[in-house]
């Protein structure tokens, strides 16, 4: 079995292409740069040059998978992400069961995150570019295009949204661990070679 999951569901499964190899380049090289940009926040020198570097880094990502929502594959497109209510509780219902999902993309709840990952990372970043802490040295591109209250109130949202980064990571990394260990889905091998198990 190429994604090293035990078949235990009743239901049939084939092993199929999922994953095309921008979007794993782009979730590898989104991990990366996030992670660098908010070690570096955290962290780093007192001149946030390399912060800065990833986090122009961080914003071309994202302006790819925007893109790549629309016109990538279907599995990559945010209509495949997004599902109802009653999808969703229908999922959670499922979840505690100690079986591999097999779903043929994002889950319900994982298509949800993506999302406001996505989301929370566009308007860190954009806060980012207006914020001025007044040091004269990490001044956002952008702060001298805007007032002052506004500089003041990027800075304090890059911040604020900074700190929700994490808990959003940890999380992943939490689900991720649990699929692997209780329902026994490997979900980072797709990630790598783009073949999954799934539903027919």
């Amino acid at each position: 079995m190429r994604d090293g999951a035990a078949t235990t569901s009743a239901e049939p499964t084939q092993v199929v292409r999922l994953w095309d190899l921008p979007l794993r380049i782009f979730h590898w090289a989104l991990a990366i740069c996030v992670a660098g940009a908010w070690g570096l926040g955290k962290f780093g020198p007192d001149v946030m040059t390399l912060h800065f570097l990833f986090g122009y880094a961080v914003i071309g990502l994202l302006a790819f998978r925007l893109l790549w929502g629309f016109v990538g594959p279907r599995p990559a497109r945010f209509r495949s992400c997004l599902h109802g209510p009653r999808a969703v509780l229908a999922y959670l219902r499922q979840l505690p069961a100690r079986q591999p999902s097999f779903w043929p993309g994002h889950n319900p709840l994982g298509g949800l995150f993506v999302i406001l990952l996505l989301a929370v990372l566009a308007v860190q970043v954009a806060a980012g570019l207006v914020a001025d802490p007044q040091d004269y040295v990490n001044t956002g591109p952008l702060a001298g295009a805007v007032s002052a209250r506004i500089s003041r109130l990027g800075l304090a949202l890059h911040d604020l949204l900074g700190k929700l980064v994490l808990p959003m990571v940890l999380l992943h990394v939490a689900a991720v661990l649990f699929y692997r260990l209780w329902k026994r889905e490997n979900l980072i091998r797709p990630m790598i070679t783009g073949w999954k198990r799934i539903r027919r």
